[in-house]
């Protein structure tokens, strides 16, 4: 049996905070249910719960998932509210500017691309906050504040602007990091190595913190959920050979 890649981050009778993995779906697959995910990996772990929201299956981060209908009634009206805050950081091409702004473009299905979005007046409305937290010669760590929930809204939001995310084969200009790519020269590949492996192969994009009014209490809580091993060594090297 495998073992539950999850981390719960808080537990209580109300919710269940936890930080899900690049690769892992949040919710079941609408056309093939036995794709893991979140949600079926909670409800066997912990018996039933309610979906709340989800983020992408690349990208990693904090999710919640209530665990009675009141508590689930509660928090979905606070994320059509939005008061509950979603705070990102994501690796992005280039280096933005001004250095903090916010993006305010709908956003709509792409007319010929099954699954792509694209920035459009004729979308629904869409409005990211964000700020540079480090740069190095050829990207930039931003902090994205979604205060909506579109489909693929960060990645659709910085490439619109010409800063798409440094890892995004729908948006962006690759589908994987390498080390080559940053450190350029004196670069060998070990002899016993005839590949070289990526420094990441997913979104650089991570779900940070959640902030949120508790169902039952109405106490705000923060929640934060770490940058994920592979994000941390991309930025290590891009410290170490990027600057």
């Amino acid at each position: 049996m495998k073992a539950n890649p999850l981390k719960i981050i808080y537990l209580d009778e109300h919710i269940i905070v936890c930080e899900k993995p690049s690769g892992l779906l949040s919710i079941p697959d609408r056309f093939d249910q036995t794709k893991p995910n979140v949600y079926h990996l909670l409800e066997a772990e912990f018996g039933q719960v309610w979906i709340v929201h989800r983020i992408d299956r690349e990208t990693s981060g904090i999710l919640v998932f209530a665990r009675n209908e009141e508590a689930h009634r509660i928090l979905n009206q606070q994320f059509l509210d939005r008061t509950v805050e979603k705070i990102y950081l994501a690796l992005v091409e280039g280096r933005p500017t001004p250095p903090s702004g916010e993006i305010n473009k709908a956003i709509a299905p792409h007319p010929s691309i099954l699954g792509k979005m694209i920035a459009s007046g004729k979308g629904k409305s869409a409005l990211t906050l964000y700020k540079v937290v480090d740069t190095y010669k050829a990207y930039a760590l931003v902090e994205a504040d979604i205060k909506t929930g579109r489909t693929h809204q960060i990645r659709v939001h910085f490439a619109s602007i010409g800063y798409p995310l440094a890892v995004d084969p729908m948006y962006g200009k690759r589908d994987a990091f390498f080390l080559s790519e940053i450190k350029m020269r004196n670069f060998n590949l070990k002899k016993s190595v005839d590949e070289e492996l990526p420094l990441v192969n997913r979104l650089t994009l991570h779900a940070y913190k959640l902030t949120l009014d508790h169902p039952a209490t109405q106490e705000r809580m923060e929640f934060v959920c770490e940058l994920p091993k592979d994000f941390r060594a991309l930025l290590n090297q891009l410290d170490k050979w990027g600057r």
